[in-house]
C-alpha cells in the first residue's frame, strides 16, 4: 500500500517540482534571472529585431541572445524551450530519455510577414478575387520550402522537444492565451494524479514578437506607448499604467509524484498543491469587469489545494499593467482575501521587470513563485512610484523584501476568457 505521507487531502499523489529552467529578457538560466529580478532590474528595451519606425509601441522584452537557424516564431520558441528544458532536467538529475508525457504551451503559429511576402512573389498571377490560398499552395507545390513548412506547423515544437528529450506518448500542445503556461502545468499535475505517469515534463515558451504581433496588440490598445525610457513602461497597479509590455521567454518544470521523487533521491524544490481554472465568456479579449470568473478560479485553486485563504503568504499577481485588467484582478483578490491584502499578503508583478511573456507567463511566474519560497525573498514590483488609490495592495514596491513564505498563489488571466491559478507550497503539508 502506498504510504499516506505521499497523498494529499483527497487521496491523490502529491506533486513535487524537482527541476526548473527559465529564460526571459533578463537573461538565460534561473540563477541569472533570479538575481536580476530580485535586484529590481528590467529586461525591457528598444526592439532591434525589426524596424519600429512609425509604430506607437517600440519597446519589448525580446530574447535575442539565443541563436536560431531561421527568423520565425517557431524556431525562436523551440530554441527557448530546448534551453530551459536542458536546465530543468539537469537540476532534476534526469539523464537519457525522460520517459514521461510532455505538455507544451506554445504561441499560435502564423507565417511571418516576410515569409508571406516571399511566397506571394513566387505565386502565380491572380486570375480571380479570393484565390490567394490557391495561389500560395500552387507556389509551394512548385517549389517546396521545408523551413517555411516547419514554421507554420503548430505541433512542430512539441514534436521536436519530444524527439530530443525522449518523452513518452503523443506530446500535447496547447494555447490558452496568457493562461497557457499555468494550464500546461495543470495538465501535468492531472496526469500524475490520475496515475497515468510518475513524472511529466511541462514546458511553456513564446518567441513570437514580430511586427504583426506588436501591431495587433496595439490595435487592441493593449500595449504601453510609454517608450522612453523602456524600462519604466511596465508599471502594474500604478495610476499612470497604460498597457502591458510585450515580451518573450520560456520556462520548464519537471513534475513528479512526491513518492517517486523521494525514491530516486531527487531534491524537492516545491509542491504544486492546487490548480484552478474557469472560463470567462464576457468578451473575446476583455475580462469580466466584476471579476466573477477570476474569483471562481482563485477559489477553485484553494479548494483543490485543501487550503484556506489564510494559508497564502504571497501572491504572484498576473499584474499586466493594463488599466482594466489590474483593476479586475485587484477586485477578485479583494473578494477572496479581504483586508489581509492591505498588510498581511504581499503581492508583486514579475511583469514590471520582464514584461508579459504571453504564452510562457504562467510557467515563468510559477518558477519565480517557487524561488520566492526557496530563498525567502519576495521580488519587487518596480516603477511603483504613483500608486493607483483605488488599488490598495502591498505590492512590495521597488525593492525586494526578505520574508519566509510557505504558500504562494500565482494568477494567470488570459485573453479569450482563459483563467488559471496555481497554489504552490514549500512543503507537502
Amino acid at each position: 500500500m502506498t504510504d499516506s505521507r505521499f497523498k494529499d487531502h483527497l487521496g491523490r499523489p502529491i506533486i513535487a517540482v524537482t527541476g526548473m529552467g527559465v529564460i526571459t529578457s533578463l537573461g538565460q538560466g534561473l540563477s541569472d534571472n533570479w538575481s536580476k529580478l530580485t535586484s529590481g532590474l528590467s529586461g525591457i528595451h528598444y526592439i532591434k529585431r525589426f524596424d519600429t519606425e512609425g509604430m506607437s509601441t517600440r519597446i519589448g522584452g525580446t530574447v535575442d541572445f539565443i541563436a536560431v537557424p531561421a527568423n520565425n516564431a517557431v524556431e525562436r520558441s523551440y530554441a527557448l524551450a530546448r534551453e530551459t528544458t536542458n536546465e530543468a532536467l539537469a537540476q532534476a538529475g534526469i539523464n537519457g530519455d525522460f520517459n514521461g508525457p510532455l505538455f507544451l504551451a506554445a504561441p499560435p503559429v502564423e507565417p511571418e510577414w516576410h515569409d508571406r511576402f516571399a511566397l506571394a512573389e513566387r505565386a502565380p498571377a491572380s486570375t480571380q478575387p479570393g484565390d490567394a490560398y490557391d495561389r500560395f499552395l500552387a507556389a509551394m507545390r512548385e517549389q517546396p520550402d521545408p523551413v517555411f513548412l516547419e514554421a507554420v506547423q503548430f505541433g512542430s515544437i512539441s514534436e521536436r522537444l519530444s524527439d530530443k528529450f525522449g518523452t513518452r506518448g503523443l506530446p500535447v500542445t496547447l494555447s490558452t492565451a496568457c493562461a497557457s503556461g499555468a494550464t500546461a502545468i495543470q495538465l501535468g499535475v492531472e496526469a500524475i494524479r490520475q496515475g497515468r505517469t510518475e513524472r511529466a515534463l511541462t514546458v511553456a515558451t513564446d518567441g513570437s514578437i514580430s511586427p504583426e504581433a506588436v501591431i495587433r496588440f496595439s490595435l487592441l490598445s493593449a500595449l504601453s506607448t510609454q517608450n522612453d525610457p523602456p524600462e519604466k513602461a511596465s508599471k502594474p497597479f500604478s495610476k499612470e499604467r497604460d498597457g502591458f509590455v510585450i515580451a518573450e521567454g520560456a520556462a520548464t518544470l519537471v513534475l513528479e509524484s512526491l513518492e517517486s521523487a523521494i525514491a530516486r533521491g531527487a531534491k524537492v524544490l516545491g509542491i504544486i498543491k492546487g490548480c484552478g481554472e474557469k472560463a470567462d465568456h464576457f468578451h473575446r479579449t476583455r475580462s469580466s469587469p466584476d471579476g466573477g470568473p477570476a474569483i471562481a478560479t482563485i477559489k477553485a485553486a484553494l479548494v483543490d489545494a485543501g487550503l484556506s485563504e489564510d494559508a497564502i503568504g504571497y501572491i504572484n499577481a498576473h499584474g499586466t499593467s493594463t488599466p482594466e485588467n489590474d483593476k479586475m484582478e485587484y477586485g477578485a483578490m479583494l473578494s477572496v482575501f479581504g483586508d489581509r491584502l492591505k498588510d498581511a499578503i504581499p503581492a508583486s508583478s514579475n511583469k514590471s521587470m520582464i514584461g508579459h511573456t504571453l504564452t510562457a507567463a504562467g510557467a515563468v511566474e510559477a518558477v519565480f513563485s517557487i524561488q520566492t519560497m526557496l530563498t525567502s525573498t519576495v521580488p519587487p514590483t518596480i516603477n511603483y512610484t504613483n500608486p493607483d488609490p483605488s488599488i490598495v495592495l502591498d505590492v512590495v514596491p521597488n525593492v525586494k523584501r526578505e520574508a519566509s513564505v510557505s504558500a504562494v498563489l500565482s494568477n494567470s488571466f488570459g485573453f479569450g476568457g482563459q483563467n488559471a491559478s496555481l497554489v504552490m507550497t514549500r512543503e507537502p503539508v
